[in-house]
């Protein structure tokens, strides 16, 4: 019995040192849970291997009490080679409640950026995010931000 808990116990730790987490995630709170369209925080990160895919999540963490099933966003992206921006809809709830991970009053959502993952150049990259939505400030949001999730090649 004792040896198969050491077997299972070699067997976890070759796991783990098998399998690297490569994730970048970087969120900013709001003051008193009040996030203005004059609040643009940005996220800076470098890549360095091109070979590998990465997934992009945009970061969204509110209080129950968000009066909203969404969130408009406007996104700018400074690659290596440019400098692009657009709007976007996130979709936080549905009619069955919200989507994210709630926890007592607080709900935690990781609000997929790219379908499917994306293929990054080598260099630095910032992402500068700005609510949108037709009430500003935006009332019951304790923060926003990027996650990105390298997926090994």
């Amino acid at each position: 019995m004792k040896h198969r808990y050491i077997f299972l116990f070699i067997g976890l730790m070759v796991f783990w040192a098998c399998t690297s987490l490569n994730v970048f995630e970087k969120s900013v709170p709001f003051p008193n849970h009040v996030w203005s369209s004059t609040d643009t925080p940005s996220f800076h990160f470098n890549i360095t291997d091109t070979n590998a895919l990465y997934n992009l999540y945009v970061v969204f963490r509110h209080e129950d009490a968000y009066r909203y099933k969404n969130v408009w966003l406007h996104i700018t992206v400074h690659d290596p080679d440019s400098t692009y921006s657009f709007n976007r809809e996130f979709t936080l709830a549905n009619s069955a409640g919200w989507l994210g991970t709630a926890m007592d009053d607080i709900v935690d959502h990781r609000l997929p950026f790219n379908a499917v993952p994306a293929k990054l150049k080598k260099g630095e990259y910032s992402f500068t995010l700005q609510q949108i939505m037709r009430e500003d400030p935006l009332q019951h949001v304790l923060n926003a931000g990027i996650r990105i999730v390298k997926i090994a090649p």
